[in-house]
């Protein structure tokens, strides 16, 4: 399993940009399949995206659609969400999530899809 770490919370207006993290350890990083949830309070944790093992293919839930972007740099064991144009509805703790994927390209969209969790990070979008 890989220890994950996510960074780069923080408080932003609605219509404005936040980028977080997530480092993992290990040198197998690159295969894992990689996903982010959130989760807002009083709600279940939901899927928010997926990039697959080598970056070639993601997935988006609906509701970011269009205004978030997952990547991902194998060489520095780091996945990415740059998030645009946020909306409070968008405010949660972030969290990254990893499971085995090498040549994988399914879509995991279920929490209990994934084998390792981050601590989370706090998205606060002010309207």
């Amino acid at each position: 399993q890989v220890q994950l770490v996510e960074s780069g919370g923080g408080l932003v207006q609605a219509g404005g940009s936040l980028s977080v993290s997530c480092a993992a350890s290990g040198r197998t990083f690159n295969l894992y399949t990689m996903g982010w949830f959130r989760q807002a309070p009083g709600k279940e944790r939901e899927f928010v995206a997926q990039i697959i093992w080598n970056g070639a293919t993601t997935y988006y839930a609906d509701s970011v659609k269009g205004r978030f972007t997952i990547s991902r740099d194998n060489a520095k064991n780091t996945v990415y969400l740059q998030m645009n144009s946020l909306e409070p509805e968008d405010t949660a703790v972030y969290y990254c999530a990893a499971r085995p994927g090498v040549l994988d390209s399914r879509k995991y969209d279920g929490p209990n899809q994934y084998t390792s969790w981050g601590q989370g990070t706090q998205v606060t979008v002010s309207s």
